[in-house]
């Protein structure tokens, strides 16, 4: 009997467009309210809703009491609540407008490359080294480890930014003298010792940060930065050799041939290639 009511009833008036509508209404409204929520998370403004539901539920059990002085008095808060709600929430509905104008409400925003994130902080950083002779030495971890030479140095973690590679490298400062080495797009240590180049061809205006990024190219692929505290000038280490008077510009282009080109590669790998490069990593243990 139950299946003959379901085979008799008529289907065709449930799905029409006005349903479809309907559910769309309902999902549109579902949707604002979970970002508000997600919006108003962790805010004051939680309490505040806290306190709404406590009047509304105030509203109901006076009216099913009939005590008319207090829905009176509950009624009297409803009708200028509009007003309050304005001027108390008007934070939470800035930030609320500012998303939406943002497009952050329908989706994250989509992240920087982190190698472009390391190219401007550390550009920013080199150049206003630079400008104010502030001696530094920046190594970036590439293909090869460089674990031997984090382990010399100071635990920091922190993620990259000018501000903190420019702190490091304040003179007279506890973390100024050695080498920041950057590992995975993360300050990983400051103050480290690198291994001192004996090439001959060394020129001997070049002071010991100059060796020791040189030392470093001869026995790793690293990018070693130097900024030489009596000049300013700025020059890059790699494979062997050094390239100096570089310009924040060409320091900047530099970098983004070696890193930004390089993790978008990888990027675009195939994930079997990318499994393959890191059995090969892992059995020559670099």
């Amino acid at each position: 009997m139950p299946f003959d009511l379901l085979t008799d009833f008529d289907w065709s008036h449930l799905f029409t467009w006005r349903t479809a509508i309907n559910i769309v209404d309902i999902m549109i409204v579902a949707f604002f309210i979970y970002q508000l929520i997600k919006i108003v998370r962790g805010t004051r403004a939680i309490e505040l809703l806290k306190g709404i539901g406590v009047i509304l539920l105030l509203k109901l059990f006076s009216a099913v009491l009939q005590l008319n002085t207090t829905e009176f008095i509950v009624n009297f808060v409803i009708q200028w609540s509009a007003l309050a709600l304005i001027i108390i929430f008007q934070p939470e509905l800035r930030r609320g407008l500012e998303h939406l104008g943002r497009g952050s409400v329908f989706g994250r925003r989509k992240k920087s490359n982190p190698s472009e994130v390391v190219v401007e902080d550390m550009a920013q950083a080199i150049q206003y080294m630079s400008k104010r002779r502030i001696g530094a030495l920046i190594s970036i971890e590439m293909e090869s480890g460089l674990d031997e030479y984090i382990k010399t140095g100071i635990s920091i973690g922190a993620d990259i930014s000018s501000e903190l590679l420019i702190n490091i490298f304040i003179p007279n400062t506890p973390l100024h003298d050695g080498a920041v080495i950057i590992k995975d797009f993360k300050v990983m240590t400051a103050a480290s010792y690198l291994p001192l180049s004996e090439s001959s061809a060394i020129p001997k205006k070049l002071g010991t940060r100059h060796r020791a990024a040189i030392g470093l190219s001869e026995v790793t692929d690293a990018i070693t930065l130097i900024v030489s505290e009596e000049t300013g000038e700025i020059s890059i280490a790699r494979s062997g050799n050094l390239i100096t008077e570089m310009s924040s510009n060409d320091v900047v282009d530099y970098l983004n041939k070696e890193l930004v080109m390089s993790e978008k590669e990888k990027e675009t790998q195939g994930p079997l290639q990318r499994v393959v490069d890191s059995v090969r990593k892992g059995v020559s243990g670099k």
